[in-house]
């Protein structure tokens, strides 16, 4: 069966996660592995999708993205999919990448020993007017930031500070929510 799927979110995912490893690690013209939950790759795709056929969609996808991200590989084993970003998709992504947009700016004031909380929540601030800072006590994480507007991207950050070190991890709205924080 030939099912409709979106497939631009999930290009535009990959985009962002190879462009935040390159931002934190440096660019290198190699593979880079994502994986993903098959609930994930539905959310994405906006299908309701088995694993045979989320199987079939994303061996389409990969055609279907071939000029930018240069035809990724998949493999899965069960509901956990991997998508092989190609060299020519890092390289096609390393080409793209804002230098100096909100994501860099994060990553650098996160590298920063002795950031404080003000710090970052300023980066967040200049970028946008509509920032969301909710303090949590769930034991993973201090703080949610988002931009409520989805300006400049609609994740969801999570912060903490562990051993004078800020960490972060970045949520599609939908996975942060399914994690139940």
């Amino acid at each position: 069966m030939i099912m409709c799927a979106n497939f631009e979110s999930l290009k535009q995912n990959i985009i962002d996660s190879v462009e935040e490893q390159q931002l934190k690690l440096g660019y290198l013209k190699e593979t880079v592995r994502l994986y993903y939950p098959l609930s994930s790759l539905n959310r994405f795709l906006q299908v309701d999708a088995t694993i045979e056929e989320m199987t079939d969609l994303l061996q389409r996808f990969s055609s279907w993205c071939t000029e930018e991200l240069g035809g990724v590989g998949i493999t899965n084993k069960g509901e956990r999919f991997c998508i092989a970003v190609p060299p020519a998709g890092a390289d096609y992504v390393h080409q793209h990448i804002c230098a100096n947009g909100f994501l860099n700016e994060l990553i650098e004031t996160v590298r920063m020993h002795g950031t404080t909380w003000e710090d970052l929540f300023h980066v967040f601030q200049k970028h946008s007017d509509s920032v969301c800072v909710e303090e949590m006590h769930n034991g993973e994480f201090q703080y949610l930031v988002y931009f409520q507007d989805g300006i400049p991207d609609d994740y969801r950050y999570c912060i903490a500070v562990e051993a004078d070190h800020v960490t972060y991890h970045r949520y599609t709205p939908a996975d942060y929510e399914d994690f139940g924080f």
